[in-house]
């Protein structure tokens, strides 16, 4: 397996796609980075509290890019972050569309934390039907199969190499960090806004 899609598959796995296979997570951190001090990132999180969080070498950035939702195609394997809605149909918040060199990351449904009532759904797309602007999915996971409705607004991204210099002040990012016994935070693998596309997961 090529190195980057090695530490792709372990960079997912760490920000928390493969919880669902017992994997310890991390603490998810989301955020802008308001300054960037040699290896220290300072982020304002989504919570409102500022955080720093130490990068040391080796680091694996990975940054979203908008996908086409044609993507989201039979056989396309996704990770989509959904919530019930009153009827207590799952309604997607987020799909990422996992480059082939990923497939199977952390396949299963598992509990989420971008809202309150959210799970995570990694899978393999079995049928995709559109109607009144929405995108009906079957997922197929393991033993397992979940029915997921996509807004025509909800974001579709995927995953692409970034770098080091792509960490700068303003930009979103996405990770997963160790919380040290010091209360310090520590991550070696983060995903970063590119473009104006921020992480939606």
């Amino acid at each position: 397996m090529p190195n980057f899609a090695r530490s792709m598959l372990v960079a997912c796995a760490v920000l928390g796609f493969a919880a669902a296979a017992g994997a310890q997570t991390p603490t998810r951190i989301r955020g802008t980075i308001e300054a960037v001090n040699g290896r220290t990132l300072a982020i304002d999180t989504r919570e409102g509290k500022k955080i720093s969080v130490q990068v040391p070498e080796p680091v694996t950035v990975m940054a979203v890019k908008r996908a086409d939702r044609s993507s989201i195609s039979p056989g396309a394997f996704v990770g989509i972050a959904a919530e019930p809605d009153a009827q207590g149909k799952l309604k997607a918040q987020e799909v990422l569309v996992f480059p082939e060199n990923m497939r199977g990351t952390g396949e299963g449904q598992y509990g989420w934390d971008l809202t309150p009532k959210s799970n995570m759904t990694n899978g393999t797309v079995k049928a995709a039907k559109q109607g009144g602007g929405e995108q009906y999915l079957e997922l197929t996971y393991k033993n397992a199969e979940a029915n997921i409705t996509v807004p025509p607004d909800v974001p579709v991204v995927t995953l692409v190499p970034a770098e080091w210099s792509d960490l700068k002040p303003g930009e979103k990012v996405f990770l997963g960090a160790t919380k040290k016994p010091d209360g310090e935070f520590t991550a070696s693998r983060i995903i970063v806004g590119k473009n104006g596309v921020a992480p939606p997961m």
